[in-house]
């Protein structure tokens, strides 16, 4: 059977026909099948909702207990049979439950990646490699310019800058869901050990991350304690309030923004953050081109990103490759909190 039959682009997403679902559908559909819990994949509105616990968990918390008419969890590693096709999730080490989808039909396995990363990180299940036929790949950062290094060195760097700067208060910038919690247990694999504050949007799922077992030391709600106390503190909010007038209730801020986007100077200037921290749950330039060099796949589809730069780098490679212009893919979380100086909720 062709790949283009088994899984094709519509505007609700990338459609199965022999399966008789969407995959991470950008519009409300009957059955989709969901690879991770970020706002941008996961959407409420459907009839049923197949992904791991932990995205089911997240999109529960999200948009409360009727985010879908029914609901069906499945493990890494479980098959299940859906229509004419065979099912399995494989992790993806994006965030916590997040999933690569493969799907089977005859002598045909086309995996489609979602978000992913290859590089380690305490707070989730590890990237696995799974051999295919096709791959879809995303590109969120598919151009040479993005090698982001270890998450490591960029955690010294603020730990540098706070012991630099007693006097003021570090405002970290970071998603809600799985940046805030890979951050912090960077921090306390580097040795921090003092209480480390939350703004109030990322409470409810640094919660469950600790509900699932990842330790993330002792954190408080920044909610209500003095200015004078935040002296010499680190704090994560969501990007947006760091440069909102809910700053204000720290002294003299600095403030940070832990994202693969911090690789641009430029982009950090017009942000205004003074501490960029390139620190990405994407794969960069040499995760992506390694990780479908491993998959052994014969077709690259390229999804949400610089599809045309990895493209073009797979078929001087002799494979066959292919943008597939999906749309409504992006920043994951962004502004997905209110961050107004009395609510942060």
């Amino acid at each position: 059977m062709r790949p283009q039959d088994i899984l094709m682009p519509v505007p609700a997403g990338l459609c199965c026909k022999p399966g008789g679902f969407h995959i991470d559908p950008v519009r409300p559909v009957e059955r989709a099948v969901i690879t991770h819990g970020h706002s941008d994949h996961a959407r409420p509105g459907h009839g049923a909702v197949l992904a791991t616990q932990e995205t089911l968990d997240m999109m529960r918390l999200r948009y409360g207990d009727n985010f879908a008419r029914s609901t069906q969890a499945i493990a890494y590693g479980e098959q299940i049979k859906l229509g004419d096709v065979t099912v399995k999730f494989h992790p993806a080490g994006h965030v916590l439950g997040s999933a690569q989808i493969a799907v089977s039909c005859k002598d045909t396995c086309i995996v489609a990646s979602g978000d992913y990363k290859d590089a380690a990180d305490p707070t989730c299940a590890p990237f696995e490699v799974v051999p295919c036929d096709v791959f879809i790949t995303e590109a969120t950062f598919g151009l040479p310019v993005f090698r982001h290094g270890p998450a490591e060195d960029q955690i010294r760097k603020l730990l540098e800058s706070v012991a630099l700067f007693p006097e003021r208060a570090h405002l970290v910038g970071a998603y809600s869901l799985g940046k805030t919690q890979r951050v912090i247990a960077l921090i306390r694999a580097a040795g921090y050990d003092a209480p480390i504050y939350l703004h109030g949007a990322m409470e409810k799922i640094t919660s469950y991350y600790q509900s699932r077992g990842v330790e993330l030391g002792e954190l408080r709600a920044v909610k209500g304690v003095k200015k004078a106390d935040l002296a010499g503190t680190i704090t994560l909010a969501p990007p947006s309030a760091t440069s909102d007038i809910w700053t204000r209730r720290f002294p003299d801020p600095v403030t940070a923004f832990a994202s693969g986007w911090m690789r641009v100077r430029a982009r950090a200037r017009q942000r205004g953050v003074e501490l960029p921290l390139v620190i990405s749950d994407h794969a960069d330039w040499d995760g992506l081109t390694a990780t479908i060099d491993a998959t052994g796949a014969g077709e690259i589809w390229v999804t949400h990103g610089q599809e045309d730069a990895l493209v073009h780098w797979c078929q001087t490679r002799g494979l066959m490759a292919r943008p597939l212009d999906l749309v409504g893919y992006g920043d994951e979380d962004e502004g997905d909190a209110p961050v107004s100086e009395d609510a942060e909720a």
